[in-house]
C-alpha cells in the first residue's frame, strides 16, 4: 500500500511512518511543500536505516496525482463520517493523511467526500499523532489482507 503525506511539517512523525512502511512493506509519498529538508538528519534519525529501504517519493500536487491513479484512495480527518474499519482495503490503496499543523485542503473533502474516513476519539479531544494515526490505518487494511508478505 502507500502512504501519503499531505505537507507533513515534522521530521520526526516523517521519520516515525517510514520505520511504519519499512515493517509493512509499504511505500511513502511526500506531498510538497513539505516543512523539511528531507536531508534533514531529525527525519533520518528518526527513520533510522529503514531510510534507504523505504521507496520514497515527493510530488508536487495531490490532487492531479490522484486524478490519475487506477487504485483507490482514502483521506483520514474528523471531518470523515465513516469509520476507517468500515473501508474494504486491497493491496495498491493510497492511504492519505494530512499535514500536523494545517490537515487536508479542504477542497478534497468537497471533491471526494465519500473517501474521507475517521480514526473514533472521544468529544474534544485533540488530534492524534500524526505516525500513530498512520499506524492505526496501515495495520488496518493490512489485516484486511492476511498481513500478505509477513511471515
Amino acid at each position: 500500500m502507500e502512504i501519503i503525506l499531505y505537507q507533513p511539517q515534522i521530521p520526526q512523525n516523517t521519520g516515525n511512518i517510514i520505520r511504519t512502511c519499512h515493517v509493512t512493506g509499504s511505500s511513502l509519498t511526500l506531498v510538497k511543500p513539505l516543512g523539511f529538508d528531507t536531508s534533514n538528519r531529525m527525519l533520518k534519525r528518526a527513520g533510522l536505516d529503514y531510510f534507504t529501504r523505504v521507496q520514497v517519493k515527493e510530488i508536487d500536487n495531490l490532487e492531479t496525482y490522484l486524478t490519475q491513479t487506477k487504485e483507490n484512495f482514502y483521506f483520514y480527518s474528523s471531518h470523515g463520517s465513516t469509520l476507517y474499519t468500515k473501508a474494504q482495503y486491497k493491496l495498491g490503496d493510497k492511504l492519505i493523511f494530512g499535514s500536523e499543523t494545517f490537515g487536508l485542503n479542504p477542497a478534497f473533502l468537497k471533491k471526494w467526500p465519500d473517501r474521507f474516513l475517521k480514526i473514533p476519539m472521544l468529544p474534544d479531544s485533540r488530534c492524534l499523532n500524526l505516525s500513530n494515526a498512520v499506524a492505526i490505518v496501515i495495520y488496518e487494511a493490512w489485516k484486511q489482507n492476511q498481513f500478505e508478505g509477513s511471515l
